[in-house]
């Protein structure tokens, strides 16, 4: 990219400003090819997924409430800003495959999400499907599609994904390490019957569980719905398909539940303690900007949209 402008340049603007390397053609082409696969792990992506989970598994809960609430979203934001703004013919031609791509992410995260009986290695496998949600809605913007009011939607969607997914799977990984902190463990058949000892850590898993899965009212139900939309407009077959992770997801989450907070009680948990005054306040609030986004998402919306609209209205 740098090459490519008649005086040398690394200042983005500059580069969204000339579209350098406009018309595509292979030059463009292996471009795209170098940022979208950089691109593709740091979100990531299937197959160039695999560090993530341990990562997450190895790593203390606040680092991964980081990793998951701010760095991944580097991979999502980097695709909108370099390739979809400096590449955008480009990324047209190709946007069916990475859309393709990403329907792969959504119903292999939640699939493998559904068979983890590691607490934390669950939640880190829906980040791989939350973050195929995202890069979907990416791919609509992107595509060929004369449905501008789609494609801007599905921007939309997929940026309010970002802030949701943020909120929603940082709170999570708090919550794994609330339980690790009180057990030394996040094997899920270790626990169970937990709602009566611990009301405050189950009311706050159970909202950040329904907000995960999309329920309306909630963060995550705002961004969905919004790229289902999109797709389903510019692709209805993907958007149908799509909707499989969402049921998945769906089943992962109340199987989850069941297993922390209901059944019985074991002895090893009798002096289980449920969340102290530092944990609630800091989930509160993470709780809280999940239920606002999802009531009253018009301010976060505005923004993004505007954003939008110079992105791709002209195209």
């Amino acid at each position: 990219m740098y090459l490519s402008l008649e005086t040398p340049s690394f200042d983005m603007r500059l580069i969204i400003q000339q579209q350098p390397l406009a018309g595509g053609g292979l030059y463009a082409g292996l471009v795209f090819f170098g940022l979208m696969l950089g691109l593709a792990i740091k979100t990531p992506l299937v197959p160039l997924h695999t560090w993530l989970p341990q990562a997450h598994v190895d790593a203390p809960g606040p680092a991964s409430a980081i990793l998951a609430g701010v760095l991944l979203k580097m991979g999502t934001y980097g695709m909108i800003r370099l390739p979809l703004a400096m590449l955008p013919e480009t990324f047209a031609r190709h946007a069916l495959v990475v859309g393709a791509i990403a329907l792969v992410a959504i119903i292999y995260g939640a699939l493998v999400a559904l068979g983890q009986g590691n607490l934390k290695r669950r939640i880190a496998y829906t980040s791989i499907n939350h973050m195929g949600y995202t890069v979907l809605g990416i791919a609509i913007a992107a595509s060929v599609s004369d449905n501008l009011a789609a494609r801007q939607l599905a921007l939309t969607g997929a940026t309010v994904e970002m802030v949701a997914h943020g909120l929603i799977t940082g709170a999570l990984f708090l919550i794994c390490g609330s339980f690790w902190y009180r057990t030394g463990s996040y094997d899920l058949n270790g626990y169970g019957g937990l709602a009566s000892r611990a009301p405050r850590l189950a009311g706050l898993t159970v909202l950040l569980a329904f907000a995960s899965l999309g329920m309306p009212g909630l963060a995550g139900f705002v961004a969905e719905f919004q790229i289902f939309a999109g797709t389903f407009a510019v692709y209805p077959w993907l958007a149908v398909l799509a909707v499989v992770g969402i049921l998945v997801t769906a089943a992962l989450f109340l199987d989850m539940l069941r297993r922390l907070f209901f059944g019985k009680l074991p002895d090893a948990l009798i002096e289980f303690k449920d969340l102290n005054r530092a944990e609630l306040t800091v989930l509160s609030v993470l709780g809280l900007g999940v239920v606002i986004v999802g009531v009253y998402p018009g301010f976060l919306l505005q923004v993004i949209d505007n954003a939008g609209v110079l992105l791709i209205g002209g195209r």
